[in-house]
C-alpha cells in the first residue's frame, strides 16, 4: 500500500509518499498547473491513502483523487501539529509527519460531509450572507433618516415609516443614495425569499430535519444547519461531547485543585452556534421548560449567559432527538423521567 502525506496550499502542495511494500519513499513540490496534479497522482495504484489537514479551497483536489480511486483522509490540524514535539516546522516536514501518522495508524481523522451536504451548506451560507448585506442596506437607510431627525427605529419599515423616509427632503447625492438603497433592498428581498423557499423544500425532504422542527423555536434553517453540521450523531457518545464540539462549554484552566472557568470556548461551527442562540430564544417563548430554566438563571446571571445556556440545552436536546429518533413532546417526557430519583421499596 502507498501512503501519501499532502501539505495542501491553494496554488501548490508539498507531497511526501512511502510504499510500505517496497520501502520506496520520496518528496516533491507539486504546483497546481493544469493537468499536473492529476498526472502525478495517476502514477500511484488505486487504493492509495492520502492524508491531509483540514483546509479550505481543496474540494476540487479531493474530488479529483477520489475519482482516481484513492482514499482521502482529512485530519484535525491542531492534533496533527500537537503530535510533533519538534520546534522546527516547514512544509516538507509537515508532509512527512502526515505519512508517519498514516503508517503508525495514529492519523486523527475527522468526519467530512458528502458532496450533497456541502452543496446544501452553500445554500444556507449564501442566504445568511445576503441577509447580512440586507441588514447593512437597512442600516444605511436608518442613517439617512436619523440625519434628518427621524427616529422611528423598527417602525421605519412600516408602510407609514417608509412613506416618511421616501418623502424626506435630501441633498442630491443623499437622495440618489436613498433611491439606490431601496432598489438594492427590493432585489435582496426577492432573492432571499427564493432561498427561504429552497430551504423549506430541502427541510421537508429531510427526515431528520422534519423531526427537529417538532421542537418549538426550531425552523427549517436551524434544523438543516444542525443536520448538515453534526452528520452521524452516533459518533458522539454523550450530549456533553456535542456541546464541546459546538464550542458551547466554558474554557477551563484548572490545576492543583484550583478550578478556573472562562467564557465559552467557541471552538466549533460559528454559524450553527449563532443559529442555536437565536432558536433558543424562540424556544424560551414557546417551551415552558426552557422558559422556566431561562427565567431562573436570569435571577443570578446576565441575560447573555442565560441565552447561551439555553442554546447549549437546545443543542443537547436536538442531539438526543436524532439519537433516539424521538420528537417533541415525547423527548420532554423522557427527559423528565430521567431526572426522577429512584425510591427504594424498603
Amino acid at each position: 500500500m502507498v501512503l501519501i502525506g499532502c501539505d495542501f496550499h491553494p496554488s501548490w502542495q508539498q507531497v511526501s509518499w512511502m510504499n510500505r511494500e517496497t520501502g520506496e519513499a520520496g518528496d516533491q513540490k507539486l504546483v497546481h498547473e493544469p493537468g499536473a496534479v492529476e498526472k502525478f497522482y495517476q502514477q500511484f495504484p488505486a487504493g492509495t491513502r492520502i492524508g491531509m489537514e483540514a483546509t479550505g479551497n481543496c474540494q476540487w483536489f479531493v474530488e479529483m483523487v477520489t475519482g482516481l480511486g484513492h482514499k482521502v483522509l482529512v485530519g484535525d490540524a491542531a492534533k496533527i501539529r500537537a503530535s510533533d514535539s519538534r520546534q522546527q516546522k516547514h512544509d516538507k516536514r509537515d508532509a512527512r509527519l502526515l505519512v508517519q501518522l498514516l503508517a503508525e495508524d495514529r492519523f486523527p481523522q475527522i468526519w467530512v460531509p458528502s458532496r450533497e451536504q456541502k452543496d446544501l451548506r452553500q445554500l444556507l451560507i449564501h442566504r445568511y450572507k445576503l441577509v447580512r448585506i440586507r441588514a447593512q442596506v437597512k442600516n444605511g437607510l436608518q442613517h439617512l433618516a436619523m440625519n434628518q431627525g427621524v427616529m422611528k427605529k423598527q417602525k421605519l419599515w412600516s408602510k407609514a415609516g417608509e412613506k416618511v423616509l421616501r418623502e424626506l427632503p435630501l441633498a442630491p447625492w443623499a437622495s440618489r443614495r436613498r433611491e439606490d438603497l431601496f432598489k438594492v433592498r427590493e432585489m435582496l428581498n426577492g432573492q432571499i425569499d427564493l432561498l427561504d423557499q429552497a430551504v423549506v423544500e430541502a427541510a421537508e425532504k429531510n427526515e431528520k430535519a422534519r423531526l427537529l422542527m417538532t421542537q418549538p423555536g426550531v425552523g427549517p434553517i436551524t434544523s438543516m444547519a444542525f443536520v448538515l453540521t453534526m452528520g452521524d450523531v452516533k459518533r458522539f457518545q454523550r450530549g456533553k461531547q456535542v456541546a464541546s464540539y459546538l464550542g458551547l462549554i466554558p474554557r477551563e484552566y484548572s490545576s492543583g485543585g484550583h478550578q478556573r472557568l472562562g467564557s465559552i470556548s467557541k471552538q466549533g461551527n460559528t454559524f450553527l452556534r449563532m443559529l442555536l442562540v437565536e432558536a433558543a430564544q424562540g424556544a424560551v417563548r414557546c417551551d415552558p421548560g426552557f422558559r422556566n430554566e431561562y427565567l431562573h438563571r436570569c435571577h443570578s446571571k446576565p441575560k447573555g449567559v442565560a441565552k447561551v445556556a439555553a442554546a447549549r440545552k437546545l443543542a443537547i436536546r436536538l442531539y438526543w432527538m436524532l439519537r433516539t429518533n424521538t420528537g417533541y413532546p415525547e423527548v420532554v417526557r423522557v427527559e423528565s423521567s430521567s431526572r426522577v430519583p429512584l425510591v427504594s421499596a424498603s
